[in-house]
């Protein structure tokens, strides 16, 4: 497994290192255009539209040594936070300085281990304007099951961030910790929506992501990870985002997304290492379903159930 994903990262980077002689960079930040109309779509005309983008992925999820099927559902939308209470504000034209306009990503993923299921929910919330607020405020992740729930939260304080933790679980119950010098893996995902060029790439320290820590029960720290972009070779429209978590986790993600804007995240794989002490290999994969356009928070009625299957889940 070692050679493997040693193989894995000498190939990204060479292809990373030809793409780069033959085009200069990636540039890729820019207006994408609308397929009906052909014309440019701007930030604003996609992002502040007073709707969400919603999107369904058919998901595979590594659990308990198999993989069980279910659907994921990523959820962007922006709204106006508050810097210091890191919430969503009633009345942000009260708040002044405080009011920070954010690209909130929420993260569900739903699927069934044998007789009982397991429902999933990561926030994230990053400031649109990375000039003012360069790193992402807060991210929340819980987790419930029969066997009980979790929850984790990190709250953006004096540049680092402060991670509370509540289980069920007695061995890792109540805990608070400090986590400084390192990007939320959870934070790439908004990233790539509001600007890819701002990816990390290299050699990184990062946080990994707060529904793996849930899941692998590991305790909360920062780990190196190498990180690369790249277009797909064969899709050129693709651009594909590695992060390589080794020697120290044995974990890989790799994220699809659309080179052009708004970036549209196409796909994602996790993979990782039993941990059973073999060399089983568990991959999660997400792969798009159904996305739209729509401000669900005005869709409750019994009359509204009828646009899940516009997005591919049951009804």
């Amino acid at each position: 497994m070692k050679r493997n994903l040693l193989r894995l990262l000498v190939g990204l980077m060479a292809a990373l290192c030809v793409y780069i002689g033959l085009t200069g960079g990636c540039g890729l930040v820019g207006d994408g255009m609308d397929a009906d109309q052909d014309e440019p779509v701007t930030f604003g005309d996609y992002w502040y539209q007073g709707k969400a983008e919603i999107t369904s992925y058919t998901l595979k999820q590594a659990r308990y040594g198999e993989l069980h099927d279910g659907d994921a559902v990523l959820i962007f939308v922006t709204e106006d936070f508050s810097a210091q209470k890191q919430v969503k504000l009633d009345r942000p034209e009260e708040a002044g300085d405080d009011a920070v306009k954010v690209l909130k990503l929420n993260a569900l993923r739903e699927f069934n281990t044998g007789v009982y299921p397991y429902t999933v929910m990561t926030s994230a919330f990053t400031p649109v304007y990375r000039d003012l607020h360069p790193k992402t405020l807060k991210i929340t992740t819980s987790v419930q099951e029969w066997c009980g729930h979790a929850f984790v939260q990190l709250n953006l304080q004096d540049d680092r961030y402060r991670v509370h933790q509540y289980s069920y679980f007695e061995s890792e119950s109540d805990r608070v910790a400090e986590l400084e010098n390192a990007i939320p893996e959870d934070e790439i995902w908004t990233t790539i929506r509001l600007n890819p060029d701002a990816l990390p790439t290299g050699e990184v320290s990062m946080i990994p992501g707060t529904l793996y820590q849930r899941f692998d029960h590991t305790a909360w720290r920062t780990v190196n990870a190498t990180a690369i972009l790249m277009p797909e070779a064969r899709e050129p429209e693709i651009m594909v985002y590695n992060l390589v978590y080794y020697p120290e986790l044995n974990r890989t993600l790799t994220i699809r997304f659309q080179r052009d804007f708004p970036h549209e995240i196409e796909s994602w794989e996790e993979v990782e290492i039993a941990a059973d002490g073999t060399t089983k290999e568990l991959v999660t994969t997400a792969v798009r379903n159904k996305r739209i356009m729509l401000d669900y928070w005005t869709k409750n009625s019994v009359m509204d159930v009828g646009l899940r299957a516009e997005l591919g889940l049951d009804e």
